[in-house]
């Protein structure tokens, strides 16, 4: 369970969207990739920020289609960017401990195990009042996913090619969504997928999984070994991950892949019009 919790923590200082990075320092300051210009990459002001997330589709234009999202110390969440449906109103939640974020929508976990959400209501990836006992959040594109205490999964939100489709799933230990999918990480570390995954075969015969990430149309895993594999579309190269080494956390974006060393370096690959792929100065860990 510690282990579990660390890794948790961990993945949570790196955040991945269609056209920005963020990152958290030791100081609990953040760093973000992107267009200077853009408004989700305005985050110097943050203190104290314990984890965030980074919000947008995979098909949205070049412009004006992302939001930042951080959780503070505490339990108080800050949020950056386009506000078109509301997805930044985040700013009265209290007594979160983790934060998500997806097209038009920010989630937000609470100590008590219920979830909190802002943003675009049409497809019902909002609808999580209902939720108790989430102990981890996922956003997609268009559908909102939870992790129980007892290792199921909830979905809602929009499940026209059976993305939602998680009901039956047990033993789970993380869950990540992209733009039609769904996945779903269990004890044993293996993948289970719901929805639309072109390379499902591959990712569902993986072994030793210990971390996933989701992005629009490809997936991420970590190894214990500090390993990174990736399958999917790989058109902008965001599945080269080959060589990476001694990785302790990965994000998925749009169409790059960043990854966190143990060392607190950030590897980046993948598209990189916006600069989303200009970490190699960041330090995210404190290794004395």
């Amino acid at each position: 369970w510690c282990a579990r919790r660390w890794a948790a923590e961990v993945a949570g200082l790196l955040a991945a969207a269609r056209r920005h990075s963020l990152g958290v320092r030791p100081d609990g300051t953040v760093v973000a990739a992107g267009h200077i210009s853009a408004p989700e990459v305005r985050v110097k002001e943050w203190r104290e920020v314990v984890s965030v997330a980074a919000g947008s589709v995979h098909a949205a234009p070049n412009t004006g289609r992302s939001h930042s999202v951080g959780l503070r110390a505490d339990g108080t969440v800050v949020a950056v960017g386009w506000d078109d449906d509301g997805q930044c109103a985040a700013t009265g939640w209290r007594e979160v401990v983790a934060v998500a974020a997806g097209w038009r929508r920010t989630l937000g976990l609470r100590a008590d195990g219920t979830v909190l959400a802002a943003g675009r209501e049409t497809e019902g990836a909002c609808a999580v009042a209902g939720w108790h006992d989430v102990v981890a959040v996922a956003a997609g594109d268009w559908h909102s996913v939870a992790l129980h205490a007892d290792g199921t999964a909830s979905a809602v939100g929009s499940d026209r090619r059976g993305q939602c489709a998680v009901a039956g799933w047990t033993g789970l230990t993380a869950v990540a969504a992209g733009y039609l999918h769904t996945l779903g990480l269990t004890g044993e570390g293996r993948l289970l997928v719901a929805g639309d995954l072109p390379e499902r075969e591959e990712v569902t015969g993986w072994r030793g999984v210990r971390t996933v990430a989701a992005g629009s149309r490809h997936t991420v895993v970590l190894d214990g070994d500090g390993r990174v594999r990736a399958a999917g579309d790989d058109a902008r190269g965001q599945c080269r991950v080959d060589g990476w080494r001694d990785v302790v956390a990965v994000a998925a974006g749009s169409e790059h892949t960043l990854g966190l060393r143990a060392d607190g370096t950030v590897l980046a690959t993948g598209a990189d019009d916006h600069g989303q792929c200009r970490t190699r100065a960041w330090r995210l860990l404190d290794v004395g």
